[in-house]
């Protein structure tokens, strides 16, 4: 199965071509952390928002803020707190004097949700309240403020930072909230080779120049090519098996899932499992979405979807087991990619 036209097939080898730059440029600030960058630039080609989930110290905010310099996308960060308020990220209305005439006018003043990427530093650590001001951007690419709605520039990503290991002071993410991310990508300690890398790149006087590679119209043209890419019929009767597997009340959830799991995820974690699958598959020059593409992506499409009961917490089951479980428990058929 082929793209559409040779314009397409070309757009393709082009954005191979400007990933591959991408990750030489992130590559010059980013030591290591492989899995993490695809993950990032999946969410950049798919045009969706990440959760990257990692303790303090492994470049979380660097990462996401040297792709905006390498993609040439306008850049804001926010960090989160316990007395951050709606209008802190989205803006607010301010009365404004003419100074000719005296008149008073109401003024709309843009917050930092107005860019292109917005980093969200240590999420939960704002109150629900704050924390749902992102909701309507992060789905519609859109926020109302006092009746008026504003539409964001394109393209629009949130990448949002948590810290896994302290929880005092933070305020868990809702459910609906916690749907809206591609991916929640879990970001590691380095190998001890790579953090000699660290060391030696932090602590002398080297000036890194991070040069852009691709800009904003390009970057639209790559998300509207990975909508084309062609989903075999078994291929999406998978995914959607695969996803309904972990729903304990669905019919066809495992033994496991019934003990373990109070609610599995959501159609929408299907959606973005084909989406980001379509993105892996160009990424290894092929036209077509295989199993394997499937399979990759389970682990961080679903383990923010599914929520555990008070049995999995007793013995120590986290989601990633019971992802395992189920891809273990439905391999895809045999002989197929």
């Amino acid at each position: 199965m082929e793209l559409e036209s040779a314009y397409d097939v070309a757009l393709a080898d082009k954005m191979n071509a400007g990933r591959k730059q991408i990750i030489a440029e992130l590559q010059k600030q980013i030591v290591g952390q492989s899995e993490v960058i695809e993950l990032v630039l999946l969410t950049l080609f798919v045009g969706g928002n990440s959760l990257i989930v990692g303790v303090p110290g492994l470049a979380k905010t660097l990462l996401i803020s040297t792709l905006a310099k390498v993609v040439d996308l306008k850049f804001n960060r926010i960090q989160f707190t316990p007395d951050l308020m709606p209008s802190d990220i989205t803006g607010t209305d301010i009365i404004e004097e003419d100074p000719t005439t005296g008149r008073r006018r109401w003024t709309f003043v843009q917050g930092p949700i107005f860019g292109n990427i917005l980093l969200a530093d240590e999420i939960n650590r704002t109150p629900p309240k704050t924390q749902s001001a992102l909701l309507e951007a992060m789905q519609e690419h859109r926020v109302t403020i006092q009746g008026r709605t504003y539409t964001l520039d394109e393209p629009f990503f949130v990448f949002a930072t948590q810290n896994p290991i302290e929880l005092e002071g933070t305020y868990p993410l809702p459910e609906a909230q916690l749907d809206r991310f591609l991916f929640n990508t879990v970001l590691d300690y380095l190998s001890a080779r790579d953090e000699v890398k660290v060391v030696d790149l932090t602590t002398a006087n080297r000036a890194v120049e991070i040069k852009p590679v691709t800009n904003a119209e390009e970057i639209l043209e790559f998300q509207r090519l990975i909508r084309m890419v062609p989903v075999a019929e078994s291929v999406q009767e998978y995914v959607v098996n695969l996803v309904r597997a972990t729903r304990h009340n669905s019919g066809s959830a495992p033994d496991f899932v019934k003990k373990y799991v109070n609610f599995g995820a959501s159609v929408r974690a299907a959606q973005f499992i084909v989406l980001g699958a379509k993105v892996r598959a160009l990424t290894r020059h092929r036209y077509h979405v295989a199993y394997e593409d499937v399979t990759a992506l389970a682990a961080p499409v679903l383990r923010h979807r599914i929520l555990l009961n008070f049995h999995a917490e007793s013995e120590h089951i986290d989601t990633d087991e019971i992802i395992r479980r189920v891809l273990a428990d439905m391999p895809p058929p045999a002989g197929k990619p």
